[in-house]
């Protein structure tokens, strides 16, 4: 009996490795179609049918992009200007009040976090107007706070949510023993909760930082200046300056996701982690 039980469940866990062996190369296959056709030139990438391997590697598409009239350089540190102040700025705003709405009781609390739950099922078109209005009036227009105060609208909420639940799920003693012991509220959060929450406020802010660096609407709507274009605007002017050169293109695309793939990779135990206790208790 206990044979046949091994049996099966060595057969179980067979059909599922091949089957997340096929969902991972799904979802990965437009990366690599992307590298790949980064490297060929825009002829191969047209040939019918399609090559999976290059049969002429080139590198002229990176290295024209790094040194060209409209350098990629420029670019990519506008979209880090506006992505880790993005980050920044969501995570000191909703990371106290993440701490607060979970630590005393607040007067509508729960009416707050319906509001954020909310606010992330809109859809980000709907803000446009209003925005665009407001920085207007503000004189906000073609400068870095306009995308950053508009992303930071939807990280906020996301900040909030992921938190809240990890600040209710460790015990209260935890932080009054350490103010019995000499600490200021300050002090303790700072000594005693982040450490135990890390992998939440790791989480948070990879997820800031990616979702600033990959923001375009925002981007493309509140500045119209050629020079303060993050890469994902900035890949517009590009195919205009260069017709449909989609080797460069997707030379473009590989630059453009370095950073999330990065973050991601040495992150990841923090943010599947992170994640996963952010959705403990409600």
């Amino acid at each position: 009996m206990s044979r046949r039980f091994m049996t099966r469940d060595r057969t179980l866990r067979l059909i599922w490795t091949l089957l997340s062996l096929v969902i991972a190369v799904v979802f990965l296959f437009p990366l690599y179609w992307i590298i790949t056709s980064s490297v060929k030139t825009n002829a191969e990438i047209f040939m019918r049918p399609p090559t999976l391997f290059p049969q002429t590697i080139i590198f002229e598409p990176f290295y024209g992009q790094l040194h060209g009239t409209y350098s990629v350089i420029r670019s990519s540190r506008n979209s880090f200007i506006i992505a880790t102040s993005s980050m920044l700025f969501s995570f000191l705003l909703a990371a106290p009040a993440a701490y607060g709405i979970s630590r005393f009781r607040l007067p509508g609390a729960r009416l707050m976090i319906m509001v954020f739950l909310v606010t992330q099922m809109l859809p980000s078109s709907l803000l446009l107007t209003p925005m665009f209005l407001t920085f207007s009036n503000l004189g906000l227009l073609n400068t870095y706070t306009a995308p950053v105060l508009a992303t930071a609208t939807i990280t906020i909420p996301f900040t909030l949510l992921i938190l809240r639940p990890m600040f209710m799920s460790y015990p209260k003693e935890i932080e009054e023993s350490a103010r019995i012991d000499g600490c200021s509220r300050l002090q303790a959060f700072m000594k005693v909760v982040a450490p135990i929450i890390k992998p939440g406020l790791v989480t948070v802010l990879c997820f800031g930082f990616v979702h600033g660096w990959n923001d375009l609407m925002f981007s493309l709507t509140f500045n119209t200046r050629r020079e303060l274009f993050p890469m994902t605007s900035a890949i517009f002017g590009l195919m205009n300056e260069f017709g449909t050169r989609w080797n460069w293109v997707m030379a473009y695309g590989v630059m453009l996701t370095i950073p999330p793939i990065t973050i991601f990779i040495f992150a990841q135990k923090y943010v599947i982690g992170g994640l996963a206790r952010g959705a403990v208790k409600g």
